[in-house]
């Protein structure tokens, strides 16, 4: 009688595969490793593994996320990193396609990420692995550790959706704050005037549609030489007094004027009662300004004279050492009523609290303007961004895409502000945007539009054709410094692969993501605000004039009405409107 088999022992429970410090697929050592002979002994080689990686970035300095030839990216430094810590072969060096590498997201150049994934095949040691990757990498960029993944694991394509942060200045959403050229002229006489941005002016940089052209430094030595010309002109100007009080010699310019602050009143009631029109002020170190005010209220300057002067004379002196002692900017504005004054006064420590920002602390820096984050502007703010929310053509939201590309339509998940956070001294709102992709500049040009509804320059009824597919907008695109991808989610293949592997998430890694945040994301956010004023002067080129499409509302209720008129009269019946006399 044969002997009985013995009982078929239970299956082991799966294991999952972790990137834990004990790896079971490692390869056994040499025996010469063992360093019998007292010899040194070998480093043991691992096998490659299927991993992700999640790491977290500062793209200032970044040319974005994706490698491109000829400049500094992310995924560049990235790759030769992996190179050098000994995860990738020198076969495979410079040649990605080779270890299935894949990223989950790619960011607009300057754009940070605090939770970005990258997978591949690499040669990995669990217990040194991360730290020695991240002595390879820049301190602005960390890898807070990794994961086993399956073999057909891709962090692109395994991506359900990416979670973006935009961090809006609140006084972005306030239509007084850096005004526009235009609406600076246009707010004339209206109760609640404004004035010249100053604190844009004072930057250092020219402000577009008030300063001059965007986007170009002054060059020092070019300025220098316009000061000695314009000085020379004021001196020319001066000697002819024939000229001084010529209104067909002077035309529409105007004059920015240092005026005590206890004598405007005074001054400006005096000017009134001696009936001067226009007149030419020749100032000891003062400066010509033809942006200082309209043309049609520089008509009404007239010359401050002192106390002891003659009303009929033709030019008017100014002691140097009044205007040494008044070097904060002033500017006033008088309509033609004489009843509208602003009046906007930058002293001394405001400039310092602009420009020494860095050794400033939360305290020294309060916020100047009244304007808040209130009830009321959160819900309409909310309100404009959920028109985005649900599947839409994106066309007009980013660039190359034509509407005819399936590719421009995207599902947005959620759109909503609803919290206020301070980065030294500045509140920010704290924009959140899920959905499952995006394309190129879409979240900037989201927020940008959004912005420009607020600020009451565009209707918020051109988001009735802004998904159009037949009509093409020129939407304004929001600075890049405040945009970060906050985190990527992989909900399907976590809940496929529970049971054998770890599940991609930042979850293990949240304290680190939140640290590197506050250490190097926020703090740079923050300062590019307060030293480059990013979003600040990019507010002052929100206007019709740079964005012509903001009218496309009126321009096409106009062109409908026109259309009834004419199809009303190929029937014969005319409007009463348009039957002439």
């Amino acid at each position: 009688m044969a002997a009985a088999s013995p009982p078929a022992s239970p299956p082991h429970p799966k294991r999952h595969k972790m990137s834990s410090s004990s790896d079971p697929d490692q390869e056994p050592t040499s025996p010469s490793a063992a360093g019998a002979d007292g010899a040194q002994p070998r480093a043991p080689r691992y096998k490659r593994r299927k991993v992700a990686i999640l790491l977290g970035y500062c793209g200032a300095g970044y040319q974005g996320m994706q490698k491109n030839p000829g400049a500094r990216t992310i995924e560049g430094d990235l790759e030769e990193a992996l190179y050098r810590a000994g995860a990738v072969p020198e076969a495979d060096r410079a040649a990605p396609r080779r270890y299935d590498w894949a990223r989950a997201a790619r960011t607009d150049k300057g754009v940070s990420a605090a939770a970005q994934v990258v997978s591949g095949r690499f040669y990995v040691d669990p217990p040194v692995f991360t730290d020695r990757l991240n002595a390879q990498l820049a301190p602005q960029i960390r890898a807070f550790g990794y994961v086993r993944v399956t073999n057909s694991f891709n962090a692109k394509k395994f991506c359900d959706r990416r979670r973006y942060v935009y961090l809006l200045p609140v006084f972005a959403l306030d239509p007084s704050a850096h005004p526009d050229r235009e609406a600076v002229m246009a707010s004339v006489g209206s109760g609640s005037e404004l004035t010249k941005c100053l604190e844009c002016s004072e930057r250092g940089r020219k402000v577009p549609g008030v300063m001059g052209r965007e986007g170009k430094v002054p060059d020092p030595a070019l300025q220098e030489e316009k000061s000695v010309e314009a000085s020379r002109e004021e001196a020319a100007v001066g000697s002819n007094e024939d000229a001084n009080c010529d209104p067909a010699s002077t035309g529409d310019r105007s004059v920015d004027l240092p005026i005590p602050d206890n004598e405007t009143n005074t001054q400006i009631t005096e000017m009134r009662s001696n009936g001067a029109e226009k007149c030419d002020v020749q100032l000891s170190g003062g400066t010509l300004c033809s942006e200082a005010v309209p043309a049609s209220i520089s008509e009404t300057v007239c010359p401050i004279l002192n106390s002891d002067s003659n009303t009929n004379s033709d030019s008017v002196d100014v002691d140097p050492s009044f205007v040494a002692e008044k070097k904060g900017s002033i500017e006033t504005v008088v309509t033609e009523d004489g009843k509208k004054q602003a009046m906007d006064v930058v002293t001394e420590d405001e400039k310092k609290q602009d420009v020494d920002y860095e050794g400033s602390s939360l305290e020294e820096m309060p916020l100047r303007s009244a304007f808040s984050y209130t009830h009321e502007v959160k819900e309409r703010f909310n309100r404009i961004l959920k028109k985005y929310v649900g599947t839409h053509n994106f066309h007009n939201f980013t660039t190359r895409t034509k509407a005819e590309d399936p590719a421009a339509k995207r599902f947005i998940i959620s759109f909503a502000a609803d919290r206020v956070v301070n980065l030294d001294g500045i509140d920010f709102i704290r924009c959140e945007v899920v959905g499952q992709s995006f394309m190129l500049h879409q979240i900037r040009k989201m927020i940008g539009l959004a912005v420009a509804v607020m600020r009451n320059c565009a209707p918020e009824s051109i988001y009735d054709v802004a998904f159009r597919k037949d009509v093409n907008l020129n939407v304004p695109t929001a600075p890049e410094v405040g945009l970060y991808l906050d985190e990527c989610m992989f909900t399907s293949y976590n809940k496929k692969w529970k049971d054998s592997h770890e599940a991609v998430s930042m979850e293990p890694y949240s304290e680190e993501a939140e640290e590197f945040k506050l250490k190097y994301i926020f703090p740079h956010i923050a300062a590019m605000e307060h030293k480059e004023g990013a979003v600040a002067l990019w507010l002052h080129s929100l206007n019709s004039r740079n964005y012509p499409d903001f009218r496309y509302m009126d321009n096409a209720g106009t062109e409908a009405s026109i259309a009834a008129a004419v199809e009303s009269v190929d029937e014969g019946t005319v409007p009463s409107d348009n039957i002439s006399e």
